[in-house]
This record gives C-alpha cells, sequence and structure tokens, in this order.
C-alpha cells in the first residue's frame, strides 16, 4: 500500500490504499518512516497519492487502537525535515488529521485544486503530533494555526495558497509532472549543496 519509485536520486513514495481514503496503518507509517530514513541518499523526494485524497490520516479501527497517538507519525515528518535533498509533497486531493505533518514537514507543498485540509484534533479529543503546531505556524502564522487546530476549519486549495499553506495549484493530471519540473535544479545539484541552502534559509 506503500510504494517507492527511484529513478537515480528521484524518489516518489506513493500512499496507495485508496478505497480507504489513503488511510494509514501502523505498517504503511513505518514503511513511510524507512523511506524518509534511506532518503539522505535522495535527491529529491516526492510524496503523493493514489485517488482523490492524499491521505485520510490514521486508519480509523487503528486510531482507536493507538495509532492516533503513535510516536511513528513524529518519527516521520522529523526524517523529512532532516533530509539533506529537496522535498516535495504533491497532494493529489484532500489531506486531512495526523497525514498532516509529513506535508508539513515538506519543503514545498503543491496541491489539486479540490484538495482540502483539515486536523480535527479538537474535535476528536486529541493533541496534535508535538512538532505539526510549529511548522503549520511558521507557514500560516498563528491565528490561521488555530483556525485549523482548534476551530476545526476546513481550508480549501485556493485559501490555502493565500494563507502559504501550499505553494501551487496545479492541475491533476500535470501533478507529478510539476513536482517533477520543481525538482529539475536539486536533481543537477549534490544533495549536500541542498543541505547548505536549506541552512541558509533556516
Amino acid at each position: 500500500m506503500i510504494s517507492l519509485e527511484k529513478d537515480g536520486g528521484y524518489w516518489i513514495a506513493v500512499i496507495d490504499r485508496p478505497d480507504k481514503a489513503n488511510s494509514l496503518t501502523p505498517e504503511m507509517l513505518e514503511r513511510l518512516c524507512e523511506i524518509a530514513e534511506a532518503a539522505r541518499d535522495a535527491h529529491v523526494l516526492v510524496l503523493t497519492g493514489v485517488g482523490k485524497v492524499f491521505s485520510a490520516g490514521a486508519d480509523l479501527e487503528a486510531a482507536r487502537a493507538g495509532l492516533a497517538t503513535s510516536p511513528l507519525w513524529e518519527r516521520l515528518s522529523g526524517a523529512i525535515a532532516r533530509l539533506p535533498g529537496l522535498t516535495i509533497c504533491a497532494l493529489n486531493g484532500t489531506l486531512a488529521g495526523g497525514a498532516m505533518g509529513m506535508a508539513l514537514a515538506c519543503d514545498l507543498r503543491i496541491a489539486v485544486p479540490t484538495a482540502k485540509f483539515f486536523y480535527p484534533v479538537m474535535k476528536l479529543g486529541f493533541l496534535p503530533q508535538p512538532s505539526d503546531p510549529a511548522r503549520l505556524t511558521a507557514l500560516v502564522g498563528p491565528a490561521r494555526a488555530k483556525m485549523i487546530l482548534m476551530a476545526g476549519q476546513k481550508i480549501p486549495a485556493e485559501e490555502a495558497l493565500a494563507w502559504g499553506l501550499i505553494d501551487r495549484i496545479v492541475a491533476p493530471d500535470a501533478l507529478l509532472v510539476e513536482a517533477r519540473a520543481l525538482a529539475a535544479d536539486a536533481m543537477g545539484a549534490e544533495p549536500s549543496h541542498s543541505r547548505a541552502i536549506k541552512a541558509l534559509i533556516r
């Protein structure tokens, strides 16, 4: 349900469980962690999904069994954030719940026009993953972070773009083409160069 395609230093990890809105089981989350940790050798890592939803977060049954508070979420977002190469989240659809963390940890986020963004931790009685609020606030500011985390608002793609939550809206049939185009310069450089630029931006 998680596939990995490699084209030299260009890696694409794909969430492929469209019949369940790409909701994540512990095994899927573990696999994403393994990919992100191994991607230190990649120039570019792209995360995307199959179907009309990028990910609905934790599988409902698995969430009830403890996945909602699993350290795997933080392990995944931390591994992505530490990568020296360029990381791109190519959102083929709606992004919800704990899956928000991996997108927030990426360097760039592009999305289809129909994507919506929400993180219903207040409604469900959970806290967000530890690193997510700070990353979200860095992108959209504190008030808008509260709109998502405390007021439970679903943010459509156009509004997400205006807020800075995503960086570009792309037609569905061009999503991976756009990701590849954004990756072109990083693909021509050493990961150490990307790392140095990231350090300067931080």
